[in-house]
């Protein structure tokens, strides 16, 4: 049985998982303070896997069976690429993102945001409280076929992280549809190969230049999306990150 977060399951739950006596192991996509579980909680639970490379150490240093699992891309998930000549960005609405876009867009670069925080559609206003629209050419809600399909078929697509310690799954999700990704974390070397199978910006500046070049140069472009796509289907699809999991039992 795999556990995903869970930090939501009541005692009830967590004492049938113990009764049956499966195989288990959780799960972790957010680090520890931004979850419901205590450290000693934690401990208890069994195998412990998080895709944040701290919060694994520090269970580890604890005693816990804790490992380093990170994040994947869904490679048995049909989609359909849908073609568009802008920078994407396809998640939630936060200030940085927010003004990112805003100054590519500011540049001549063509964007366009995904999300039902960016959405103007009346009903996701209403229950967002987003009431000021962002300027940019925007979206709503994707779900995770039609998201595949934007990012695949857009100029680029922007992953842009907040104060995570992990990487966010778009990370893989964005190079394993092949698209041409745009990411804020230069220590994603630990997974691709900057220049050749991903990008990385640190200003919207970056995003500007990157952008032009994959206008101009689309071998270039193409290039990137495809060896990017090749290493996410060897190496970090979810498939393979359950064989890691799996590992954990025995």
């Amino acid at each position: 049985m795999v556990i995903i977060k869970g930090d939501q399951l009541g005692e009830a739950w967590w004492e049938a998982v113990q009764a049956s006596r499966l195989p288990t192991a959780t799960w972790l996509y957010d680090e520890i303070q931004r979850t419901r579980y205590s450290v000693r909680t934690l401990q208890s639970l069994g195998p412990i896997a998080s895709y944040s490379r701290s919060d694994s150490a520090r269970l580890q240093a604890l005693g816990a069976h804790a490992a380093h699992v990170p994040l994947g891309f869904d490679s048995l998930l049909q989609f359909s690429p849908v073609p568009s000549s802008a920078v994407t960005l396809v998640g939630a609405r936060y200030p940085n993102r927010e003004d990112l876009v805003v100054n590519v867009k500011s540049s001549g670069v063509p964007v366009r945001a995904y999300g039902r925080e960016w959405s103007r559609r009346l009903w996701d206003v209403a229950r967002t409280r987003r009431f000021r629209g962002a300027g940019v050419p925007v979206g709503g809600d994707l779900d995770r076929a039609a998201a595949y399909g934007v990012m695949a078929g857009s100029l680029a697509t922007l992953n842009i992280h907040s104060n995570q310690d992990g990487f966010t799954m778009r990370t893989f999700e964005a190079a394993g549809v092949g698209a041409l990704e745009l990411i804020d974390r230069a220590d994603v070397s630990e997974f691709y190969d900057i220049g050749t199978e991903i990008l990385v910006f640190d200003s919207a500046e970056d995003v500007v230049e990157s952008a032009r070049r994959a206008q101009r140069d689309t071998a270039w472009a193409s290039a990137i999306r495809a060896a990017g796509r090749k290493r996410t289907l060897a190496e970090h699809t979810l498939i393979q990150r359950a064989r890691s999991l799996e590992a954990m039992w025995d």
